[in-house]
């Protein structure tokens, strides 16, 4: 068992990196304002699960290829960039159809591709499982054995963290919207707005990372 201190000290670590807004908090910031609570919160659960593929993967070995190769860790980016930017295009694209597609985007179906969005943007996102390769293993303790088992353990207090955070985040933006939502005007304009917010993290992803 991982001792009490080192796991509380990857909390705080963990937690200083997660409430700090950053492309996964406006990611689910912009589909709390666009499609509302629940949309919000679809899309912190996918956004989860891909974080937690990338800490599986880390766990096995993956995450020090992408450390050490800048061609992986590019072709992370791009698709994380253009799955943002795509998403982005078609935001601002039906913007002003919004208020009629709420209820059914709440629908189990498209909860359910809302969830898979945030899945790819959580799988695809290079920095975090670059920091996730750098960080983890710093806060193994090489004398229990089971290095998988124990990053493995690690990656869930992340997790959860994450989760609790993200949710928030997405619970304050889809109640702001159920005030803006009264007008269409203001809809649209949010609508538009949550699609730009995903074309700018998109772009700034290919312009951002590592030098090397």
């Amino acid at each position: 068992m991982i001792a009490a201190d080192r796991l509380l000290t990857f909390a705080a670590a963990a937690f200083a990196l997660i409430v700090i807004p950053g492309p996964s908090v406006l990611f689910v910031v912009g589909r709390g304002m666009a499609l509302g609570r629940r949309a919000a919160l679809a899309t912190v659960a996918g956004n989860a699960v891909g974080q937690y593929l990338q800490i599986v993967l880390v766990a096995l070995g993956a995450g020090a290829i992408v450390e050490r190769s800048v061609a992986v860790y590019t072709a992370f980016k791009l698709v994380g960039a253009l799955y943002l930017v795509v998403l982005g295009l078609r935001a601002i694209r039906r913007r002003h159809s919004l208020a009629h597609v709420v209820d059914a985007a709440l629908e189990p179906r498209s909860a359910l591709r809302i969830m898979r969005e945030g899945f790819v943007v959580g799988v695809s996102n290079p920095k975090s499982l670059v920091f996730f390769a750098a960080i983890l293993p710093q806060f193994v303790d090489q004398s229990l054995g089971h290095t998988t088992v124990q990053m493995l353990l690690l990656g869930l207090i992340f997790i959860a963290i994450a989760l609790v955070s993200d949710s928030a985040w997405g619970m304050a933006a889809g109640t702001a919207r159920a005030w803006l939502s009264r007008s269409p005007r203001r809809l649209a304009a949010i609508g538009g707005a949550s699609g730009a917010v995903m074309i700018g993290l998109g772009l700034g992803l290919v312009f951002t990372g590592r030098k090397d």
